[in-house]
């Protein structure tokens, strides 16, 4: 009986432990399709997300080294692992972009994003149907965060085309110790005929008075055009454009200025085959006294220099266009830019999402504080240590009329027709009256 028992406990035992052996099985199989519905799922998830990731085409300007790129990295990184788009940066250099922008907002593969300097340019991509109105994609509450004026150069017949990201003065650089070698003071250089004198003086010392892309023809019509500004003055300028009249004695008489200044030979051999990178370069490898550039040459003068590092701030000092006797500007007249960004007609929302990261208080008062531009953001400015930029902040501030450069706010006809006489005058291939001559039949065409 005792032998029956156990025999019955051994067989109970097998039937417990048959039990627990099916229930454990039974138990990983429930885990493994759990875990293999998870798998699934997750993975469902993770393609329907690639899926839906949204890319943006990002066309900018900068080169590798350019001190624009860090602040544009930060914005990508930060903005992709936030949102899970993908973000394409597509480079052009200056003048590529201008030459091919056109064609491509016209193809299937335009960027979403693009560089730009507001004024005319920025209007008649707008009245072509090639940017997109993101007035309801930009919030009230982000628009209080930038400067008015800034904001509303990036609007167009009450729609909002594009975000700015900073402003811009052109100025005099010098090289202080060329200048000084030169027995040249900067500070007594008020009139325009100041100037000149300054550089029969740097001449006669055997230094290469002004630096010139010539090859670029923009960076020559900062001469043209800011004598135009020191002798019209804005109110000539407003009644200009709208009305005509571009070869009024005022502007005549710039070009007969400029002409002046091209009669001393003052720029470095071979100025008209040189681009704006080698004119940065030059003014940056010391080879020439001075520059009339805007602030970003501070940085460009070091990026383009065969060194990298370029002149030393203790080295380097500003001025503004000097006054023309008679001119009805005022001499705390500015000439410069408001830049930002436009969105092409097919942008998404996510590329108006990623530029308002990007023009965000965090990122612009980094790039001030590393002296890259004088921001937009409220507040971002007091991050400003640089110098020169403190100074063309102060000097923006001071303005009562800040002209955006002409050969953007004219719109590309005439602005194309105002850098080509530019150039010519400063080859000394044209008067003063055919090119004055020039730009009016230009406007005339245009209206």
């Amino acid at each position: 009986m005792k032998e029956i028992v156990m025999e019955k406990d051994k067989v109970n035992e097998t039937e417990s432990t048959v039990n627990v052996e099916v229930f454990n099985f039974y138990r990983e199989g429930i885990i493994m399709k759990l875990f293999l519905k998870i798998f699934i799922f997750s993975f469902a998830l993770l393609s329907f997300s690639s899926a839906n990731a949204v890319t943006i085409k990002w066309l900018h300007l900068n080169a590798e080294n350019s001190p624009n790129m860090p602040g544009i990295l930060k914005a990508v990184a930060e903005y992709e692992a936030k949102t899970g788009n993908k973000v394409e940066l597509q480079y052009l250099e200056n003048e590529s972009f201008k030459a091919k922008l056109p064609t491509m907002l016209q193809s299937n593969d335009r960027p979403d994003v693009f560089y730009s300097w507001s004024g005319g340019v920025m209007y008649d991509q707008a009245r072509a149907g090639f940017l997109r109105d993101i007035t309801g994609v930009v919030s009230d509450d982000y628009l209080s965060t930038l400067s008015a004026a800034a904001a509303n150069a990036f609007t167009f017949e009450g729609q909002r085309v594009g975000i700015p990201t900073h402003v811009a003065q052109v100025a005099w650089w010098y090289n202080k110790n060329l200048i000084n070698q030169a027995g040249v003071d900067v500070s007594k250089i008020v009139y325009w005929v100041d100037l000149l004198e300054a550089v029969k003086q740097i001449k006669s010392a055997g230094i290469t008075p002004i630096c010139l892309g010539g090859k670029d023809k923009w960076p020559v019509h900062f001469i043209w055009t800011h004598l135009h500004i020191r002798n019209g003055g804005q109110d000539l300028f407003l009644e200009s454009l709208n009305n005509g009249g571009w070869g009024r004695p005022e502007y005549v008489k710039s070009g007969e200025q400029m002409l002046e200044l091209v009669a001393l030979e003052p720029f470095q051999d071979g100025y008209l085959a040189a681009t704006w990178p080698d004119q940065a370069g030059l003014f940056g490898d010391g080879k020439c006294a001075m520059a009339l550039m805007g602030n970003w040459m501070y940085g460009s003068q070091a990026a383009n220099s065969a060194s990298g590092e370029g002149l030393a701030d203790d080295n380097m000092g500003m001025f503004n266009m000097p006054a023309t006797k008679g001119g009805l500007g005022d001499p705390g007249d500015t000439l410069g830019g408001i830049n930002g960004w436009l969105f092409s007609s097919s942008a998404p929302d996510e590329a108006v999402e990623l530029i308002m990261h990007y023009v965000s208080k965090e990122i612009q008062s980094e790039d001030a504080a590393n002296g890259v531009y004088i921001p937009v953001v409220k507040g971002a400015d007091t991050s400003i240590k640089n110098r020169f930029l403190k100074q063309v902040a102060r000097n923006i501030a001071n303005s009562k009329y800040h002209q955006i450069f002409y050969d953007q706010f004219l719109g590309a006809d005439i602005g194309r027709v105002v850098n080509d006489v530019s150039t010519d005058l400063a080859a000394g291939i044209i008067s003063p009256e055919e090119a004055t001559a020039q730009v009016q039949e230009s406007w005339e065409f245009n209206q």
